[in-house]
């Protein structure tokens, strides 16, 4: 049996980010119209297509699916030469201690929220 996304959370996913269907499709890689079909639920993706949706709307295949109520993945690909400075910070991260990693969340958290 075939897997089916469900349309309500492509639809919730492109709105949290601001986006129209014409934004979502071009960053997926597919045709407005295309993403328009998977969002009204006549069409039915690929799942390569659905793992482009979840990475460019960041969350699981899992949640798009409707296995799991959990939007964010469990993991992320982070593409050195499509975030250079994103990598950089994980690199400098690795070997911290949780406390550590604890202050340096409290920092950006609180330079984000001034």
């Amino acid at each position: 049996m075939k897997q089916t996304i469900l349309p309500d959370r492509l639809l919730s996913c492109r709105n949290n980010l601001g986006l129209t269907q014409s934004e979502a499709a071009k960053i997926i890689g597919i045709t407005q119209p295309a993403y328009q079909r998977y969002e009204a639920g006549v069409r039915v993706p690929s799942l390569q297509v659905v793992k482009e949706i979840a990475k460019a709307f960041n969350v699981s295949t899992a949640y798009l699916y409707g296995e799991s109520d959990q939007a964010l993945p469990d993991y992320f690909v982070i593409d050195k030469k499509d975030n250079q400075l994103l990598f950089s910070i994980i690199e400098q991260c690795k070997g911290l201690s949780n406390n550590q990693l604890e202050e340096i969340l409290k920092n950006i958290a609180k330079n984000k929220n001034p």
